[in-house]
């Protein structure tokens, strides 16, 4: 193993020039090391096979073998390392990148043109390895088989006897799956809207609704201001708001806040949690998965204020227990559990049903 400040990187690009600026940006940070610099999947197969790394950092459009195509091999192959997808096809829209994130990979970053590798760009990228590179080997979640067994026992009491009203979910860096997986497991007789804050570009989020459209026989939507929150519909927050819902008399609406958090998120879970506890109150429930910092930390609290019950993903399944751990940490989470666990939490919400 490296020492704590040491981050094994390999980068994965079938251009020579593009591998050599990376090589040069990548050094200059001396908690990095580069330990390959490899032109195709196939090499970075055969490379993961006899040594490990910490960072994957992959191209899409390459010869052969593509990036995408390449990825759940590199990570079966990889035992944990975190991948970050390095491709001009992560620019606009977001098909590609949301491809990326669904088969596991942690981040995506947009490649830019030859002369803008400097400045900001390797700052952010050398940030986001650094990041990556720090957190806990794990086996990456979307590669271990669902676990449908009756889930480990809460920390904290749930209080079942209460109406299942509306789920809040936040989510950040390796939250795209972490959510599939929830999704995946979460009783079909469960019809509370489910309201959920991706930390994604609003680009990606009409892409990210579609897929998220073809795993469940939910109505998925990107939010707007003025729609009724309806059961048996998922509503998604765009990339340039938050989402909260507010009562109008005995209807529940969705609207878009636009005012900057304090944690400086957009959208960010915060305001989602908060206006959840006041519209649910002890009907909502608010579920916090992988992903970067604290977001969410704070609306947790008051929704758990409001008597709402809190879930929080645990460290083993994370890309990065950064929010979920925020909230474990301070005792809000009423169980810390995968995200296939927290589905089948909720199942005892379900009358007759016990957790």
């Amino acid at each position: 193993m490296p020492s704590a400040r040491t981050v094994r990187v390999m980068l994965v690009d079938d251009s020579l020039v593009v591998r050599s600026i990376l090589e040069r940006i990548v050094e200059q940070r001396p908690e990095l090391k580069i330990c390959a610099s490899v032109a195709s999947a196939h090499e970075a197969l055969a490379y993961l096979a006899c040594e490990p790394v910490d960072v994957v950092v992959l191209d899409i459009e390459m010869p052969g073998m593509n990036g995408i195509d390449a990825l759940p091999h590199i990570l079966e192959r990889a035992q944990g390392a975190r991948v970050l997808i390095l491709s001009s096809n992560c620019l606009e829209g977001g098909p590609a990148a949301i491809d990326a994130l669904s088969l596991g990979a942690s981040d995506t970053l947009a490649k830019p043109g030859r002369g803008s590798f400097s400045g900001r760009f390797a700052e952010v990228l050398t940030e986001r390895i650094m990041t990556l590179g720090q957190q806990p080997l794990t086996v990456p979640a979307v590669s271990r088989p669902a676990q449908v067994s009756a889930p480990p026992a809460p920390v904290a009491a749930i209080d079942t006897g209460q109406p299942l009203e509306c789920i809040a979910v936040a989510a950040s860096t390796g939250g795209i799956p972490a959510f599939a997986n929830f999704i995946a497991h979460l009783d079909r007789r469960i019809t509370a809207p489910i309201l959920l804050t991706q930390h994604l570009p609003d680009a990606f989020m009409e892409f990210y609704a579609r897929q998220i459209a073809t795993m469940t026989p939910r109505r998925v939507r990107v939010a707007a201001a003025g729609m009724a929150v309806e059961r048996g519909h998922i509503y998604l927050a765009p990339g340039d708001a938050h989402l909260v819902v507010v009562a109008n008399g005995r209807r529940r609406e969705i609207a878009l806040d636009r005012h900057p958090a304090e944690n400086g998120c957009c959208p960010s879970a915060d305001p989602m949690f908060a206006s959840v506890a006041e519209a649910y109150g002890k009907g909502g429930v608010g579920v916090v998965l992988s992903g970067m910092g604290r977001d969410g930390a704070n609306g947790a609290a008051r929704l758990k204020a409001a008597g709402g019950t809190v879930f929080a993903q645990a460290p083993e399944s994370c890309v990065i227990w950064g929010m979920p751990g925020a909230v474990s940490k301070t005792g809000i989470a009423a169980a810390t559990l995968n995200p296939d666990a927290i589905a089948l939490m909720l199942g005892s919400f379900l009358p007759g049903r016990k957790p």
